[in-house]
């Protein structure tokens, strides 16, 4: 896997940070983070199971996954310490705004924290993990083109981002939401793309 400053690096055994989010912000030309744009649905809501979320109206996220040489590889985004479970490692996503479609909210999240366009990607099955008044929706898909980490625009939410092997994401720390529902993504990155979703 190849890296570049201030994003992460597999080593033996664990991943490794190399670099800080002002590096990622020179190498890829991104402003310092001063604030986002609040929507209507922003904010916290409580499900039946009483978890708290962000998203009033349900969030999304993008799980790009590739061909690697040792198996399936997985592009995820190193939350920014600031964030709801920063430190971890999750899908590039958040709150729905109002009415949004699922796989539209997914893309436009990918968008804003990685500079992906829909153009990039092409889309595969979903998985709905439905708590009850509120849901979070995995959209997967595949890379239309070559993307590597380097040629990503990072926003403030993301301290970096890696390509990291499905196989290996127990040796990093997940993001609560990812780690619980990996069992259920695992099987779909094989999925035709027509595949039904899938809830819990």
């Amino acid at each position: 896997m190849g890296a570049f400053p201030g994003t992460y690096v597999l080593v033996p055994a664990r991943f490794a940070q190399v670099g800080r989010s002002a590096a990622i912000r020179a190498r890829c030309g991104v402003s310092r983070f001063t604030g986002r744009v609040v929507f209507s649905t922003d904010g916290w809501a409580t499900c039946a199971l009483g978890h708290k979320h962000w998203g009033r109206a349900g969030a999304a996220g993008l799980f790009l996954h590739r061909d690697g040489a040792g198996g399936p590889e997985v592009l995820l985004q190193h939350r920014a310490l600031w964030s709801h479970h920063g430190g971890t490692w999750g899908t590039p996503g958040g709150a729905l705004h109002a009415r949004e479609l699922p796989h539209v909210g997914a893309l436009r999240e990918v968008r804003e924290e990685l500079g992906l366009t829909a153009d990039d990607v092409v889309l595969g099955p979903r998985s709905v993990d439905d708590h009850g008044g509120w849901a979070y929706t995995t959209v997967l898909a595949r890379p239309a083109r070559p993307i590597e980490v380097r040629d990503l625009r990072l926003d403030g939410e993301s301290d970096g981002a890696a390509w990291l092997p499905l196989a290996e994401l127990h040796a990093v720390p997940l993001h609560p939401g990812l780690a619980a529902s990996l069992d259920r993504l695992r099987p779909l990155i094989a999925a035709p793309k027509e595949a039904a979703d899938t809830r819990e």
